[in-house]
């Protein structure tokens, strides 16, 4: 077959192809293209006059695929999704970008999605895809254009860009914070741990009292911990900016006005990732966003 014949392969044919082979039957896939089976077998023959090969072993209940028309069959499929994919980007006459970001899920809950409004209503043609992560992301095996996690931006291989940082304080519910009259009343309670170490000793230090050694539960997400602090009347060392709406509506109270500094929440993407369109837009939002934090 020549480089001028492939270039004159109808798209019809090829469509009628690939629909006959994932039905393993002419009429089936006349049905799904809106046509009659006698003219998707037309198409078929004219593809494989044109390749100079058989692509189906025609049976007499149906059909079955030749080792060319196995080869060709998932190429054809997954360039038709493709296609199909982006067609779908092109809705209401507006080009939609996807834009992917994987984030931990305290700051997706407590600070992100409440803004998310404001985002959709200046950027409708951005499709956000949002999945939810324990600080723990690769970019690159997952494919996502942007991390949002917490910590002190030091992950190699990324370009972190600072969003704000994150002042860690104790919370409770009401009922265990009346019982808090000093940092030293907190010895006779539970107290839930991060998994990085430490975090209630600083705690401590900036409360002004000799630490002790903490042996509570460990938790992988603060929106977690802060959780099974209100279910089980525990105490929970946790960021409260990502609790201002419980704090606000007092199903969860800071006791004491005491913070210290644990890190904070990072912007990252990979530095081999072209900036897109959307990706700009997202994080320069995202920026003047987190400078009203």
């Amino acid at each position: 077959m020549s480089g001028s014949s492939r270039h004159r392969l109808p798209l019809n044919a090829l469509r009628a192809f690939e629909a006959s082979a994932r039905h393993l039957s002419f009429t089936q896939a006349g049905v799904e293209l809106n046509v009659t089976q006698a003219a998707v077998s037309q198409q078929v023959r004219l593809l494989e006059d044109q390749l100079g090969l058989e692509l189906f072993i025609r049976l007499s209940r149906g059909l079955a695929l030749t080792d060319e028309g196995l080869a060709l069959l998932p190429v054809l499929s997954h360039s038709f999704d493709k296609i199909e994919a982006l067609l779908q980007q092109f809705e209401d006459g507006h080009y939609h970008e996807v834009l992917s970001i994987s984030v931990v899920g305290t700051f997706a809950v407590g600070w992100l999605l409440p803004r998310l409004p404001r985002f959709y209503d200046l950027y409708p043609y951005i499709d956000l895809r949002i999945m939810t992560h324990n600080n723990v992301v690769n970019l690159a095996g997952e494919g996502v254009d942007f991390a949002i996690r917490f910590g002190e931006g030091l992950w190699p291989l990324v370009e972190n860009t600072p969003l704000f940082p994150a002042a860690h304080t104790v919370l409770c519910s009401e009922k265990i914070a009346n019982k808090l009259k000093t940092p030293l009343d907190l010895k006779e309670q539970h107290l839930l741990r991060s998994y990085r170490k430490d975090e209630w000793e600083k705690w401590m230090i900036a409360a002004g009292i000799e630490p002790w050694r903490v042996k509570g539960p460990l938790f992988d997400s603060s929106r977690l911990m802060v959780e099974a602090a209100l279910l089980t009347e525990s105490v929970a060392l946790a960021p409260s900016s990502m609790f201002e709406h419980e704090l606000s509506a007092g199903t969860l109270v800071q006791p004491f006005d005491i913070s210290v500094t644990l890190g904070g929440y990072w912007l990252s993407r990979l530095k081999s990732r072209p900036m897109t369109p959307a990706m700009a837009i997202f994080r320069n939002w995202l920026m003047d966003e987190s400078k009203q934090a």
